[in-house]
């Protein structure tokens, strides 16, 4: 396995994650409120958005098979998974105030959690068009959070976006990442799955990219976003000529690492370069689960990009993320908690919106499109087991309680979402017509 060279842990204050303040006797005092000013910050327990947000709260719980337990005593649900609310008045005045932002704020100061997180959030996934009365819906634009304007995509905003996330630290990925330091979603032979088949799941899921794409000796292949390079190294282990595209200089200096490592360096180029800035065409162009992060702004540009990059008779495939289309639509706009937290100026699209895309701005075709969700969900649960099991190496890297309870809320938010089936994630075919004679 090459991962990236071991760093010694700096101070946490210091750190890419941040620090937890350390009170009398070394013990922690909570978040430091210069990285985490809004969970330091006190919650907000009295006005009417925390009087509103407490009365749609505890309506929202009656309904739902959950057992949610106050910290007064009160009890509410129809029955099933265990979420206790520990401080009532901060966890009602956070969503009050930031809705769903305030939701996961609540849970990474500490004011609520769960005996079984991802089972919680399932339920609240699956019942998510649900849990705002519709009056309030159609309100959406009054108390909803706004995307900040600093998050837009544009080449700028889309290195600051992506820094924001993987720049931090690939020591931190190769901790919780099997072997091939893939982050995306494995293919496995059959489910429930295993952490000593994670490798070959995310060996199955490129290849079978790869065949999609057609590529093959001599292909000339544009993958756009790199990762960790494995990709680059499958396809050029096929004998195909790779030119691979990142936003993100820790990814670049070791996927060039493991690709020199694999004796491949003369078949591959990685370069740190916007996808807009490419040039050049290509037989194949692979992407995998780089949509989500591009923008519906830009969703246009990304897709005229993919055609002006494929020659006449080229194939691209592509792995994306994706959710219903009202949800889609309801949420474009709104600021939250993953936007907030972990992937700035990310969006998830619809099937529906890239089929519409795809038709209004190319000329390119989905010739095929293969959903498997619940490989995702397994694969996210491999991490988050590891990334736990692991968490004292987290913190030996610099990475505080409060980012450890982030991310640990991020893969239990983002596996619940697969198991209830309100994410899903497909593998695209898209052709290019070739040149007429």
């Amino acid at each position: 396995m090459t991962t990236a060279e071991p760093r010694t842990a700096e101070p946490p204050a210091a750190s890419a994650g941040g620090g937890t303040a350390v009170g009398p006797a070394g013990r922690p005092s909570g978040p430091d409120p210069i990285r985490w000013p809004d969970i330091a910050a006190p919650a907000p327990r009295h006005g009417p958005r925390t009087v509103i947000a407490a009365a749609v709260v505890r309506r929202a719980l009656k309904q739902l098979p959950l057992r949610v337990r106050f910290a007064d005593g009160t009890e509410l649900g129809k029955g099933g998974p265990v979420i206790d609310v520990h401080d009532p008045g901060a966890f009602h005045g956070r969503i009050g105030a930031q809705g769903l932002i305030g939701f996961g704020e609540s849970y990474m100061a500490g004011e609520w959690d769960a005996p079984d997180l991802v089972a919680a959030l399932t339920v609240l996934a699956a019942h998510a068009a649900e849990l705002v009365p519709a009056p309030l819906q159609r309100l959406r634009a009054l108390w909803a959070p706004r995307r900040p304007r600093a998050q837009l995509n544009t080449p700028g905003g889309s290195r600051d976006n992506i820094s924001h996330h993987y720049d931090l630290s690939n020591d931190l990925f190769a901790l919780f990442l099997d072997e091939t330091l893939s982050y995306s979603s494995g293919v496995f032979r059959s489910l429930p799955a295993r952490w000593d088949l994670l490798a070959d799941a995310q060996h199955r899921k490129i290849d079978r990219l790869l065949d999609l794409a057609d590529v093959r000796e001599g292909s000339r292949v544009l993958e756009i976003g790199t990762g960790w390079g494995e990709l680059a190294i499958r396809a050029a282990a096929r004998g195909a000529h790779v030119t691979s595209l990142t936003l993100s200089a820790e990814q670049r200096d070791l996927a060039r690492t493991r690709i020199a490592a694999a004796g491949l360096a003369d078949r591959v180029s990685v370069e740190l370069c916007d996808y807009r800035e490419a040039r050049g065409t290509y037989d194949a162009v692979v992407s995998v689960e780089m949509i989500e992060a591009v923008g519906a702004e830009f969703w246009p540009v990304y897709f005229r990009t993919l055609d002006a990059r494929l020659a006449p008779g080229g194939r691209a495939a592509l792995q994306a993320i994706t959710m219903p289309h009202d949800r889609m639509l309801a949420s474009r706009s709104t600021h939250t908690w993953i936007g907030k937290y972990i992937f700035p100026g990310g969006l998830l699209p619809s099937t529906r919106a890239v089929a519409e895309t795809m038709r209004d701005h190319t000329g390119l075709t989905v010739d095929r499109r293969e959903p498997y969700g619940p490989h995702y969900a397994e694969t996210l649960r491999l991490w988050r087991e590891r990334f736990t099991e692991r968490a004292w190496e987290v913190e030996a890297l610099g990475f505080d309680a409060t980012f450890r309870r982030m991310w640990n809320f991020y893969l239990a938010y983002s596996e619940a979402g697969f198991r209830s089936g309100y994410l899903d994630v497909q593998q695209y075919l898209l052709t290019k017509e070739a040149a007429a004679r």
